[in-house]
């Protein structure tokens, strides 16, 4: 009896291909790319597998059923065709969640989450006179509603909060990066640990914590308080256990720095604090300086990664600032790859330097560039 079953990992625009091959490293089977998505196959195993060790996966959902649907009528015909009692007792707690793509659906997505919550209600209370509560932050099923044109898939949500919240990020400054973001732009730089590492203006340290954790190969969500999956009745904790000591057997380590700057002191503390909360104070240093008053601290090859200012995040005049970061990466940064997102491309035309790749990515709902610029060591350097 074949024991897997299809999943569903969500993402951002542009880590579809990043999220693939971490599932192809993981073993996952019949992968399969999709649009801020990618199935694959699985058993229970690697399913909690998938949610602690994947890092540019928002949510793991398991499909229960797919049902045609024009109407809401249809919608709660299907979903009251669901045995929800194999999922969730009458004395339970549940909430949904929705997503709706579909000219026959006008409505929106709230809407259609509790036109589905009120089906799942009127199921139970049909066939037991009561029905479960309904709790929105910390429910024992957490179910998703995903409606493409006039398809409705029911999944369940194995992860409950998005997995960009790892669980050791409490301090955040203005328009901090997400995990999930932050872990795919060091995926798609191709860093691993083999050369050092500087975000020099470094925030709440996001991008340093998930580099570190890469470099290391640490589990994403190891420091997670918990994910849905463990609430479900036929869940196997030592099963989870065994998996979860599996993967921390294959943390390693690496001699090459992981360096961190920012002018704010309270952008420091901050970034040492959620350094902390990860467990990474031994792998990554913090100091409180201005780039552009910095040189390379290291020798040999290097890859620096931030996320300068841009869009509302903080006012700031645009083209002497990104001029600025192009002198200072000339001048005092040779022999190293430069890495960095942004919304502002009429910024970029001031960096003085040609890119080698602009990849598109999303921040949040801004349009980005995520850049690379080339540094040789001596006199080879490329700028316009």
């Amino acid at each position: 009896m074949d024991v897997n079953y299809t999943m569903l990992a969500t993402t951002s625009f542009g880590l579809e291909k990043v999220l693939a091959d971490e599932l192809q490293n993981l073993g996952a089977q019949h992968i399969v790319e999709g649009v801020r998505n990618v199935s694959f196959r699985g058993d229970d195993g690697f399913m909690y597998k998938a949610n602690l060790a994947l890092r540019t996966a928002i949510r793991i959902l398991k499909p229960l059923q797919t049902f045609k649907v024009a109407t809401e009528a249809d919608l709660v015909k299907a979903i009251q065709k669901i045995e929800w009692e194999k999922y969730l007792k009458v004395e339970g707690t549940f909430a949904i969640n929705a997503v709706v793509n579909s000219k026959y659906f006008t409505t929106n997505s709230h809407y259609i989450a509790l036109k589905s919550k009120d089906a799942v209600a009127d199921y139970y209370r049909h066939k037991y006179h009561r029905r479960p509560n309904v709790d929105v932050k910390n429910p024992d099923l957490k179910i998703h509603i995903h409606i493409q044109h006039h398809q409705l898939t029911v999944s369940l949500d194995t992860s409950g909060d998005s997995l960009h919240k790892r669980g050791y990020r409490t301090a955040t400054n203005i328009a901090p990066i997400n995990e999930v973001l932050a872990a795919g732009m060091v995926l798609l730089s191709g860093y691993n640990g083999s050369s050092h590492f500087i975000d020099p203006m470094c925030g709440s340290g996001t991008i340093l914590i998930e580099a570190a954790m890469i470099a290391h190969n640490i589990p994403a969500n190891i420091n997670r308080k918990g994910f849905a999956f463990e609430k479900w009745a036929d869940f196997d904790q030592n099963l989870f256990d065994v998996i979860k000591n599996s993967l921390l057997k294959k943390v390693r380590n690496t001699s090459f720095k992981i360096i961190g700057y920012d002018k704010a002191p309270s952008a420091v503390q901050k970034a040492k604090d959620n350094i902390e909360n990860a467990n990474l104070e031994s792998f990554i240093t913090i100091e409180q300086c201005n780039f552009f008053e910095t040189e390379k601290p290291v020798e040999g090859p290097t890859t620096i990664m931030f996320n300068p200012p841009y869009g509302e995040r903080l006012q700031i005049e645009t083209a002497p600032f990104y001029k600025k970061i192009g002198d200072t990466l000339k001048n005092s940064y040779p022999d190293t790859t430069v890495w960095f997102i942004t919304s502002d491309l009429e910024g970029l035309k001031h960096v003085g330097l040609r890119t080698s790749k602009r990849i598109p990515l999303k921040n949040g709902d801004l349009d980005c560039k995520f850049v690379r610029y080339d540094m040789y060591a001596g006199s080879k350097k490329l700028s316009n």
